[in-house]
């Protein structure tokens, strides 16, 4: 989707697509993360216009360009980084997002923990945990994660809300999910991360409490 395209009638999706998580939830509260990266301001207006203020992009210099101006007239905005994160640019992450969700190796923390001390801020951060041990996926290992967990929370404390995680293509994502929440209870982890526009009704069936939403509202790229 560029500027010059047409935005899709994202009142209607949204509202569609909230009807299939509270269908999916029984009852439960599940945060809606729309996946904006990529797409235009002009489309995430729209979104805005509809009443969706959570947003998650992949990458910190496109989401500044779009959303620093945006944060003026919305103030509510709720804008998360789920892409990975080099260590340089930790400092402009924690200035922008609200939520960063791919806090997977000791030198990101390192970097987080630095630029949170001398910007006097700090997000929400999730640990993103390789549920499926892809050699070309980010995230920590899961022999590794019960480890890394216990160190993160203790060093961010509170601040430290949960865990993220992409299961395997191509296979039932089901069994990694309820490995990912059963790893969150594990540790009084609230937030779980888990589900996209092909499987987010399974993953709010496995305990997901936010899913990321991408193509099934804005479309394909």
């Amino acid at each position: 989707m560029t500027d010059d395209q047409p935005i899709p009638d994202l009142a209607a999706t949204i509202a569609e697509v909230r009807a299939r998580i509270e269908r999916a939830a029984a009852g439960r509260e599940i945060g809606l993360v729309a996946v904006s990266k990529t797409k235009p301001v002009a489309a995430i207006e729209a979104a805005i216009a509809a009443g969706q203020l959570v947003f998650g992009e992949n990458r910190v210099q496109e989401a500044a360009l779009k959303f620093t101006p945006l944060r003026i007239p919305y103030a509510t905005l709720d804008l998360h980084l789920i892409g990975p994160l080099q260590t340089n640019k930790a400092r402009d992450a924690v200035l922008l997002f609200d939520q960063i969700e791919t806090l997977d190796r000791p030198k990101l923390a390192d970097a987080l923990a630095t630029a949170a001390e001398r910007e006097g801020t700090l997000p929400n951060l999730l640990v993103q945990v390789n549920i499926g041990d892809e050699a070309q996926k980010a995230g920590v290992a899961r022999a590794e994660a019960d480890g890394f967990i216990r160190a993160m929370r203790a060093r961010f404390g509170e601040a430290l809300r949960g865990l993220m995680a992409i299961p395997p293509v191509g296979v039932d994502p089901a069994p990694y999910f309820r490995d990912l929440v059963a790893m969150a209870d594990h540790h009084g982890l609230p937030i779980r991360s888990i589900g996209m526009s092909g499987d987010f009704e399974t993953a709010i069936a496995c305990g997901a409490t936010q899913v990321r939403v991408g193509s099934a509202l804005f479309g394909g790229r």
